[in-house]
Formats: C-alpha cells, sequence, structure tokens
C-alpha cells in the first residue's frame, strides 16, 4: 500500500473514531481525560493525516525511492 493512500486510510479511520467519540461518550466519566475532548482532537489528527494524503497524492510522492 503506498504512503498517500495508507494517510487517506488511517485520517478517515481516526476521524471517524474522534466523531463517535464525540458524539456518544458525554455521558462517561472517566478519572482523568474527557472522551469528548479526546474525539475533538481525534477529529483534529485525522484531518491532518487526510490532508497529508491529499497532498502526497496530489504531488505523486509514495514515500522514499530507492536508490
Amino acid at each position: 500500500m503506498n504512503r498517500p493512500l495508507r494517510n487517506l486510510l488511517e485520517g478517515a479511520v481516526t476521524l471517524v473514531t474522534g466523531l463517535l467519540l464525540w458524539l456518544f461518550t458525554g455521558d462517561v466519566d472517566v478519572p482523568v481525560v474527557t472522551l469528548t475532548k479526546v474525539g475533538v482532537v481525534m477529529m483534529w489528527v485525522g484531518g491532518a493525516l487526510i490532508a497529508t494524503g491529499l497532498y502526497q497524492a496530489a504531488r505523486g510522492s509514495s514515500g522514499p525511492r530507492p536508490g
């Protein structure tokens, strides 16, 4: 699997997981962190991964080239 596609897939999974945490964990009490805030951070990270994958796909770079 090439690098842009991998970043796009990881970003999409991370974004959707963050969205689910943000939407459905408002009533869950965890001692250290708030799961809704973790969801927001995960959405930002997923968006950054998607943007990176789109940039790499537009440039045609698939990572380091051998040789």
